[in-house]
């Protein structure tokens, strides 16, 4: 479930995971190669969060993957 804080709307990390199609390991993989470098909130717990204009790069991001990289 979404989070708002300070009226910006926040995506956890299985949240994004499942809006992208991916594995919390690729997004993970993927956070290590700096894919987010500039970005990093994460809330009381320490989780990540995301917000849609991040998500919406990492969908690009998974596109891109799968009309390159299909079998």
């Amino acid at each position: 479930m979404p989070v708002t804080i300070n009226g910006q709307t926040y995506y956890r990390t299985g949240e994004v995971c499942q809006m992208a199609g991916i594995s919390k390991s690729t997004l993970f993989r993927w956070l290590k190669d700096g894919m987010f470098s500039k970005s990093e909130r994460r809330d009381r717990r320490r989780w990540r969060l995301f917000t849609r204009d991040e998500i919406d790069r990492l969908n690009k991001e998974v596109n891109q993957i799968n009309r390159t990289g299909g079998l």
